[in-house]
């Protein structure tokens, strides 16, 4: 049996290495073919206009020619082939064909193709995607004012989006979740109808608050298309009784005001007096309680009662006279009980005073006495102090005593 030599099995080696490289090759320049055109896919809503481009790396004189969905060639190089005013020419140069079409419709969705004319013919596809724009969002379901304690329901409904619509409920600035979502297609099998409901058991503190449906939508930027509507509740009045500033002193004038906060407005007040009629003096006007004298029989609570017609609600006040000469009296203790403080320090700085004045003259005094001690046999007083600091055997003892 005969084995090939070694040179020709290296050859063969190679010949093989050779023949892969250029298919590799061969498919990079395939791959990388200059005249291959490039589009990009594109997104529009209806009514916007698109822009399609068709680009090559290089040219060889070939026209370059965009078809639409229904394979009809719109323009060949720059040339118009389709009469449609929507459709202009946007740039034409032999590596490039740009189209524009204007007042998109959701007709216009499709695949778009771009052909250069070499041979083989090649070509690529654009796919245009047409969203279809939402209408306004409509609320219905609280046009009528509701109880306090009742449960409204609100429907937020928008028309006409491709792909179907979000919504979204805000209450203020505060988002609601918890809603019922639904979308139906509409007739022409392309657009949605969507609709959210939103149940909401109301209080006093949602009067007057607005709610906010808003449509979330690729062809819309945030917060375009949002509807509001304002909650009406109606609540039972809640009452609080403020007096006029200043203390109510004996002799004087006072006003207590009954303040209410309900929806609607009570159109109804009554004043009384616990434990006893109003005062002579007290008049009642509306929501006010005017007092031209007070007495200290005029002590007691009243009571102020409002009526708006949804509820009846009352608020107390304690009113207590206060003595005229109760604020100056108390002026009075308040000055004495100062006074007596301040007479406290001074007479503990004159006491201070007087010790201090006593230290001084005793240390005086016996400076005195040391320099008698030595005047006998001194010619001054310095050495008759020097004198009596050393003393004297001979000499007498002089004292002196203070008292």
């Amino acid at each position: 049996m005969a084995f090939p030599s070694a040179p020709s099995t290296l050859r063969s080696v190679i010949l093989l290495t050779v023949l892969f490289t250029a298919a590799v090759h061969s498919n990079i320049a395939y791959d990388e073919d200059p005249l291959q055109p490039v589009t990009s896919d594109e997104t529009v809503p209806v009514g916007g206009t698109v822009t399609l481009t068709c680009r090559v790396a290089e040219s060889d004189n070939s026209s370059l020619q965009w078809s639409n969905t229904a394979q009809q060639t719109l323009y060949f190089g720059g040339k118009r082939a389709l009469r449609d005013n929507r459709i202009q020419l946007h740039r034409s140069l032999p590596t490039e064909l740009s189209i524009t079409i204007a007042d998109v419709q959701l007709s216009d969705e499709g695949e778009y193709t771009c052909s250069i004319f070499t041979m083989p013919v090649r070509t690529a596809r654009a796919t245009v995607t047409v969203l279809g724009v939402p209408s306004k969002p409509q609320i219905s379901g609280s046009e009528d004012p509701v109880m306090e304690g009742e449960t409204v329901t609100l429907t937020c409904t928008s028309t006409g989006s491709k792909p179907p619509a979000k919504i979204q409920w805000y209450k203020g600035d505060e988002e609601l979740t918890d809603h019922l979502y639904m979308a139906e297609p509409l007739p022409d099998g392309l657009t949605y109808n969507v609709s959210s409901k939103l149940s909401l058991t109301v209080s006093s503190n949602d009067d007057n608050v607005h709610i906010t449906c808003a449509v979330n939508h690729p062809s819309l930027a945030p917060g375009d298309q949002k509807s509001e509507q304002t909650l009406r509740v109606l609540y039972s009045p809640i009452i609080q009784i403020l007096p006029e500033k200043g203390l109510p002193r004996e002799g004087g004038k006072f006003t207590l005001q009954c303040l209410t906060n309900g929806n609607p407005e009570p159109a109804n007040y009554i004043w009384e007096r616990k434990e006893g009629d109003l005062p002579s003096l007290a008049r009642p006007e509306g929501a006010v309680l005017y007092f031209s004298m007070l007495n200290k029989s005029d002590n007691g609570v009243y009571v102020c009662h409002a009526d708006n017609g949804i509820g009846k609600s009352s608020g107390e006040y304690v009113l207590q006279v206060q003595d005229p000469t109760a604020m100056s009296t108390s002026s009075g203790v308040d000055h004495a009980v100062i006074g007596g403080v301040v007479a406290v320090i001074v007479f503990i700085l004159l006491c201070l005073l007087i010790v201090f004045g006593r230290y001084l003259i005793r240390h005086k005094g016996t400076y005195l006495t040391h320099e008698a001690k030595g005047s006998d046999d001194a010619p001054d007083a310095d050495t008759a102090i020097i004198n009596a600091e050393g003393g004297h055997s001979g000499a007498d003892d002089k004292k002196e005593y203070f008292i």
